[in-house]
């Protein structure tokens, strides 16, 4: 069974994504870590010619252990950097291979982004789009930096999340919206444990539904 979770950042996504790979037995990708990854490697170039011929080296060479620096790679700026390296053709052809790989494991996979359910798989058993009004988001993304002992700017957070946003709808290679078949889950107004439960609802229902007819 293979469930794609799509949907903007700290949405929730990526811990329902979590939750569902627990309650099913399934390996979890985060595919937003990928990106973060590859852009956190070229920060500290300015985009032209170089940023992007380094941008589709680190893509290409990309592999689980450049995704154990968590501390980083969950910052808002990483968060930035991956958005600048997502509009490069050849880095987003290395990350759907990568993905499609983890996706096609004899017994699925969970998998998390914001083009899951449109390009990387798309003929996912079950197809989730997660949404939350941006404030929401913003503090949540907030409140999870605090915990690490950081100190945040809301104002510059919420328009990095809109930026964010803005940047990955009008990205020409993306494909961040929602799929006609995917299952729209709302968690402005939910908890975690709401939310998953919701999610598993969703997964159940679909499969339910299939195995019926």
């Amino acid at each position: 069974m293979i469930i794609a979770v799509d949907g903007p950042a700290a949405s929730g996504k990526g811990t329902l994504a979590a939750g569902l790979a627990q309650h099913y037995g399934l390996p979890h990708l985060d595919t937003g870590l990928l990106y973060r990854a590859v852009g956190w490697a070229v920060r500290a170039i300015d985009d032209g010619p170089a940023f992007e011929a380094q941008a589709i080296a680190a893509a290409k060479a990309l592999d689980a252990a450049h995704l154990s620096n968590l501390d980083d790679l969950t910052s808002a700026d990483a968060g930035i950097f991956a958005s600048r390296v997502a509009v490069i053709g050849e880095v987003r052809v290395a990350m759907r291979r990568y993905q499609r790989d983890f996706a096609n494991q004899p017994d699925g996979a969970v998998v998390d982004g914001r083009d899951i359910g449109t390009v990387i798989c798309p003929d996912a058993d079950v197809k989730l789009f997660i949404m939350a009004d941006s404030k929401v988001r913003m503090e949540r993304r907030a409140r999870q930096l605090e915990n690490r002992g950081l100190s945040v700017d809301r104002y510059t957070l919420y328009h990095q999340i809109e930026e964010r946003d803005a940047r990955d709808m009008a990205n020409p290679h993306g494909g961040f919206y929602k799929a006609d078949d995917a299952h729209l889950l709302d968690t402005t107004l939910l908890d975690i444990e709401a939310s998953l439960r919701a999610a598993i609802a969703i997964v159940d229902g679909t499969m339910a539904r299939k195995a019926g007819s």
